[in-house]
């Protein structure tokens, strides 16, 4: 949705600015923390975008003053904003210039909490600009609530450097990019498909008929919130490829990857539970490493994987950066849904493993693997055939999904929605 305030250039996302009275009446409403909470932290109520070709000015509404800093990024071209933790009570999509209006500097942006105590802001670029203030003023003198001031110009190639430099060891995103109808795009993968069948076990159970079941009822559990853009990179029982798989997500502009497989053994009948795996140069140990062994045995086409063996970016520091950044988001998810995971399935002894699997490679977007069983037990075998576990085992990663989107240990934040915001100006992927 675009909304325009009667002069060209504005911008902003479904909630308008809010006046300052309106700011106090819904901060004295807002529900404070209990004296064992601690302080406070700062809460947004309020975002603007103001801009054109020569400059842009992003505001945020807060309930204290807050102390930040800004630093560019390159490939893609972004400004990051790091500050305080934020409670963002703001509505998660964010308005996209027209397309026939003259060129924008800001394609998107968005928000949430990048660890405890920190929160971050990033800010998509259409082409190379600096942050050239970053300040927190009140709206109304000697009053809490206070306006943090983005303001953006234009700038050259060794100025976006010095900016980049001026904060070296600061990752680089929130979970998410730019989606569609301002919804994340979450990808689910079911491993297998076609004439590769995966791992076969107690009773005829087949990996690529369990794993498709299973991100069915995920997809539409995770549709039924209304909060996300759900594909799947197979619709049926068809044979895809492992980089096939990755560059579906990427194409899609996907938020988060969720690969779903189911693992056997064939002299183990006793083993069972589920894992959940996110990606690690190293194993984190040796069943790991066997799993991710098997999982990459599926055929890969040759060009694209010599492609990505002889990419000079793969030692470019900027990529380094990017990639150890989404490997911490994949493990914050994975730690938030083996927590949700066991109060609706039995985990493995060791639920929390990592390892080399191609599909969780990719540098722009979170993603884990999760072996739901294994299909050498027969109890995992009737949990995984049984349409109860599903749903029950879907829902607790539903939920794990929602509280990484709002970005807090809950599902949603105080205003209902989740407290990421994203652009939206990527379409979703023709196959």
């Amino acid at each position: 949705m675009d909304q325009k305030e009667g002069r060209a250039g504005e911008r902003m996302g479904p909630a308008r600015p809010f006046a300052a009275a309106a700011v106090f009446a819904l901060l004295a409403a807002t529900p404070k923390p209990s004296a064992a909470e601690g302080a406070a932290r700062p809460v947004a109520v309020g975002v603007k975008l103001v801009q054109d070709a020569g400059a842009a000015v992003l505001t945020f509404d807060l309930s204290r003053p807050v102390d930040a800093r800004a630093h560019t990024l390159a490939s893609p071209d972004r400004i990051v904003v790091d500050l305080p933790e934020v409670g963002f009570q703001l509505d998660p999509g964010v308005a996209q210039p027209d397309a026939a209006s003259a060129p924008a500097l800001i394609k998107a942006f968005r928000f949430g909490l990048l660890a405890p105590g920190k929160s971050r802001i990033v800010i998509d670029l259409s082409r190379r600009a600096c942050p050239v203030g970053v300040t927190t003023k009140p709206i109304v003198a000697s009053a809490e609530p206070s306006r943090l001031t983005i303001d953006v110009k234009p700038c050259d190639d060794a100025a976006f450097a010095a900016s980049a430099a001026a904060t070296p060891d600061a990752p680089a995103a929130s979970p998410g990019g730019a989606m569609g109808s301002a919804a994340p795009v979450i990808v689910l993968d079911p491993g297998h498909g076609g004439i590769d069948g995966g791992a076969h076990g107690v009773g005829g159970a087949m990996e690529k008929t369990l794993a498709f079941a299973f991100c069915v009822e995920l997809k539409r559990q995770l549709e039924a919130t209304g909060r996300y853009k759900v594909l799947m990179t197979r619709d049926g029982d068809q044979y895809v490829d492992l980089d096939s798989r990755v560059d579906f997500a990427r194409d899609a502009d996907a938020a988060l990857f969720v690969s779903i497989h189911a693992d056997t053994l064939s002299d183990v009948a006793g083993v069972s539970g589920s894992t959940v795996y996110t990606v690690a140069d190293r194993a984190s140990d040796a069943e790991a490493a066997r799993i991710a062994a098997h999982e990459n045995a599926a055929d890969r086409d040759p060009t694209k994987a010599k492609a990505a063996e002889d990419d000079p970016g793969v030692a470019d520091i900027l990529f380094d950066l990017k990639r150890r950044e989404t490997r911490a988001y994949s493990h914050l998810f994975s730690r938030t849904l083996v927590e949700d995971l066991r109060d609706a399935t039995r985990l493995n002894h060791n639920p929390e493993r990592s390892a080399g699997f191609v599909v969780l490679k990719a540098p722009e977007f979170p993603s884990v693997l999760i072996e739901l069983g294994y299909l050498s037990n027969a109890q995992d075998v009737a949990a995984l055939e049984s349409p109860e576990w599903r749903t029950r085992t879907a829902a607790a990663m539903t939920k794990a999904i929602d509280a990484f989107f709002a970005g807090s240990g809950a599902t949603e934040d105080a205003a209902g929605t989740p407290g990421v915001a994203f652009g939206a100006d990527h379409a979703a992927p023709t196959r």
